[in-house]
């Protein structure tokens, strides 16, 4: 044991749970373990021991130990213990993450300062960590519970942490937005969002568009080549389906987001563009549906009064509707990426489908600016038409609490691509089939009538649509399209939906979408693989 701090490995007997133990500090690896010695000596590290890495550690304090009574215990021949307590994190159940607190007795004072200081110089050289954070909290979303998740949940965790932060409560849509664009943001490490997926959408396009505009880039431009951002989005989920918090950490618990945020994990993500006639619609992270989602969010628009009850009426009277909907669907497959729709391996923390698929895509581009290979507009494209319930494009699994695997389970969160998929016109039972296969363990794609693309881009246009461009429609035609679609009871084709941007109703029928690889980045690792939980406590 040397007194030269991190540079040297620590080993000492310290007391734990009033159990007398050999700890170890090992800075080439950057984890604190520990385990039951109870003779002399520190023996061998056994099955029960204990060990946390450096990055995941929130904080380390003295502990004050005046004032205290120890009754019992060999450990208490301490004349005047000195103790240390490490707070850190403990994996529970369902990738939740929990608060733990290990205290740390020292039988002497220069030893416990030593392993004080050690281990606070080590938490000083991880600089991913935030140090001063803007927080938006929405009031209003979910079940208006955002400001109290927050004080209970995230405002202690940043605290211990020293993260000091800027709070502002938004009073109307899209403020956050608008402040983004308005205040400097330099000085802050990251944005946090308190609140469901409308909230974390409109931080989303106040940075995406901040940084354009600060880079010169025009946002309209459908092939605008868009600039990451610096900073990384926080998300502590406050709302009702807390889809983009789900699908990127495992669960949508709020205490696990925040300590994300304070280790300052880092998960870069993929975003889509949406274009209509070179003009920004918005952008999308997760689902971009036209037809069965597209009606859903529409309809639940109008029946905002019935709170959260308002997705389950609507998605029951959109699946009794039964509409279907033709158009055409061109797309350029993703060549670039390693993984496919259906190969059963889902995006998990330091995911290499995204590593590879990135690079390749970087090589791809390369090539294309230096012309070894032909640029996008000889790319091949493919083109469907046809009639369809649905169309979905999904850049991450969409997965959320009623819907565990999600809409794609094998969708990559930063591959530079989307799963594009095509539900054709079927029968309202096999549709049905299809929607069951979200809650199961069950291939959702091994239908006749769905297909599923991984794509780079794709465009869509409907069928009404191109009627009016060519000038074929017919008055009486138009008539009897109107007609139509006021008799929900048949599937025939109704003239137009709207698209289901990520929550937010489009209502352009005719679009143009390009992912964006990996644009931003989260406070988030992406979902670990099921680890057994921590023993430690």
């Amino acid at each position: 044991m040397g007194a030269t701090g991190a540079a040297e490995p620590l080993h000492s007997v310290l007391w734990v749970k009033q159990q007398r133990c050999a700890v170890s500090l090992e800075p080439a690896r950057a984890v604190l373990r520990w385990w039951r010695s109870p003779g002399p000596g520190a023996g061998p590290p056994g099955a029960d021991a204990c060990s946390v890495p450096v990055s995941e550690i929130i904080a380390v304090e003295e502990t004050d130990v005046h004032g205290k009574h120890h009754s019992s215990g060999k450990w208490q021949k301490m004349e005047k213990p000195y103790a240390f307590t490490v707070h850190c994190v403990k994996r529970a159940r369902r990738h939740r993450w929990k608060w733990a607190q290990v205290t740390f007795w020292c039988p002497e004072e220069q030893l416990c300062h030593l392993w004080l200081q050690t281990l606070r110089e080590m938490l000083e050289k991880l600089t991913s960590r935030p140090k001063h954070l803007l927080v938006f909290i929405n009031p209003f979303g979910g079940k208006g519970q955002g400001k109290r998740i927050y004080e209970r949940k995230a405002a202690p965790l940043f605290t211990l942490a020293s993260i000091t932060t800027d709070i502002i409560v938004t009073e109307h849509a899209n403020q956050a937005k608008e402040t983004l664009y308005e205040i400097n943001i330099d000085k802050y490490d990251g944005i946090v969002c308190v609140g469901g997926d409308g909230m974390f959408s409109e931080v989303l396009h106040g940075l995406i568009g901040r940084t354009q505009r600060s880079a010169g880039v025009d946002q309209n431009h459908p092939r605008a080549v868009l600039v990451p951002s610096s900073l990384r989005i926080g998300i502590i989920p406050a709302g009702s389906t807390d889809c983009v918090c789900y699908s990127t950490v495992g669960t949508s618990d709020a205490e696990t987001s925040a300590l994300h945020i304070v280790v300052g994990d880092s998960l870069a993500m993929d975003v889509s563009s949406v274009h209509h006639n070179s003009t920004l619609l918005r952008y999308s992270v997760s689902l971009l549906g036209y037809g069965f989602y597209g009606d859903i969010i529409k309809d639940s628009e109008k029946k905002r009064w019935l709170g959260l009850a308002r997705y389950d009426f609507s998605g029951l009277k959109t699946f009794l509707s039964h509409h279907c909907y033709e158009g055409t669907v061109s797309f350029l497959p993703a060549q670039h990426t390693v993984g496919s729709p259906r190969d059963g391996k889902p995006c998990r923390a330091g995911c290499f489908v995204c590593r590879q698929s990135k690079q390749q895509l970087e090589e791809e581009q390369k090539k294309a600016l230096y012309g070894l290979e032909a640029a996008e507009d000889v790319e091949e494209w493919q083109v469907v038409c046809g009639k369809f319930l649905a169309i979905n494009a999904t850049n991450m699994s969409c997965a959320c609490r009623r819907s565990p695997r999600g809409l794609s389970p094998a969708a990559h969160l930063g591959d530079g691509s989307s799963d594009l998929i095509l539900i054709r016109k079927c029968s309202r039972f096999n549709f049905l089939r299809f929607l069951i296969r979200h809650t199961n363990q069950q291939d959702q794609f091994d239908f006749t009538f769905v297909e599923v693309y991984r794509v780079k881009k794709f465009q869509f246009t409907s069928k009404h649509v191109e009627d009016e461009d060519s000038d074929l429609k017919e008055e009486g035609k138009k008539r009897f399209g109107h007609i139509c679609s006021s008799h929900p009871s048949c599937c025939c084709a109704v003239s137009n939906s709207s698209w289901n941007c990520d929550g937010e109703v489009l209502h352009s029928p005719a679009i143009e979408v390009r992912v964006h690889c990996q644009l931003v980045r989260l406070f988030a690792r992406g979902i670990e693989e099921n680890l057994k939980p921590d023993s430690h406590s």
